[in-house]
């Protein structure tokens, strides 16, 4: 049995295998079949004493059962550790029950994939009343990474004009956004939103860009008013262009249009989700924090 190995669920089979030869690790799928009543059976291959398992959590119910599945086989054919690497982590918004008889499923989650596997690693969870990830994952470790330092490569590589102003949605953004800005020489402003449902937004107090490029970064996009409205404000307060990276793009690729009505040029995500806007790779922070899994494996 070899020390680590790396399996991946169907669709982020592309970037796991990446990332596996990039190690220098053994691969392998896990397969997949539905049956007509909609269940699934899972298939793993060999498992190795550390199996890191890549399975991005967006399109959650179906894969949350499937890694379910996919562990209960790498455990009993002997793994000892389990290391989930969700570049995408699911169902972490709902931290508290805004409504009475609302599931908590932040909790709900946190408890079950602390029972499934050892340690946890995603990028850009939802965690915005959660301070520290190891709060959601309880006896187990767990590493909420930040895609800032693959955005900030992707720029240097692809080039800015030196004037862009980097612009956060809002406040929550703030650390994020700034730690883009210091790590690229650039300005910084964030919008303040008040948002009313699931896709209205409305955004008061933006900045004034000057007739400066705009970068306006987010961390999660799943209905993208946030991006318009905040599009529509900067574009109407004088921004000479507007583009975005974001983490992670659930939204709809329909919506590139209602994008380019709001005066957004260009939009580049992570490979955290398969979209079609995927630019920047995150391997090189997926690299750095598996590591020690592959250090400790090798002693």
């Amino acid at each position: 049995m070899s020390g680590v190995a790396l399996h991946a669920l169907p669709d982020g089979a592309h970037d796991a295998r990446r990332l596996a030869a990039r190690l220098g690790l053994p691969y392998q799928d896990i397969a997949l079949h539905r049956f007509p009543d909609g269940e699934i059976r899972v298939t793993t291959g060999p498992a190795a004493m550390t199996t890191i398992v890549y399975a991005s959590l967006d399109r959650p119910n179906d894969k949350l059962i499937a890694l379910l599945f996919a562990a209960e086989a790498l455990r009993r054919n002997g793994a000892k550790r389990l290391v989930l690497l969700a570049p995408y982590l699911c169902y972490m918004r709902q931290d508290t029950a805004f409504h009475p008889g609302e599931a908590i499923s932040q909790g709900a989650i946190g408890q079950l994939l602390a029972r499934t596997v050892d340690r946890v690693i995603t990028v850009d969870a939802h965690l915005h009343r959660t301070p520290d990830i190891g709060a959601v994952f309880p006896g187990i470790e767990a590493d909420n990474l930040s895609a800032v330092p693959a955005f900030a490569q992707a720029l240097r590589a692809s080039g800015f004009d030196p004037s862009t102003l980097v612009v956060g949605p809002d406040a929550e953004s703030q650390n994020w956004v700034g730690d883009l800005a210091e790590r690229l020489g650039l300005a910084t402003a964030v919008a303040h939103k008040t948002r009313h449902g699931d896709r209205t937004v409305e955004i008061a107090g933006t900045v004034s860009p000057a007739g400066r490029p705009v970068l306006l970064i987010d961390d999660i996009v799943s209905s993208g008013g946030t991006l318009i409205a905040c599009a529509g404000a900067l574009k109407a307060a004088g921004a000479r262009t507007i583009d975005v990276i974001i983490t992670h793009a659930l939204y709809p690729p329909e919506m590139a249009a209602a994008f380019a009505a709001a005066g957004i040029g260009s939009v580049r995500s992570s490979f955290s989700v398969p979209h079609p806007t995927n630019a920047i790779r995150l391997d090189d922070i997926f690299a750095a924090a598996l590591e020690r899994e592959i250090r400790g494996a090798a002693t």
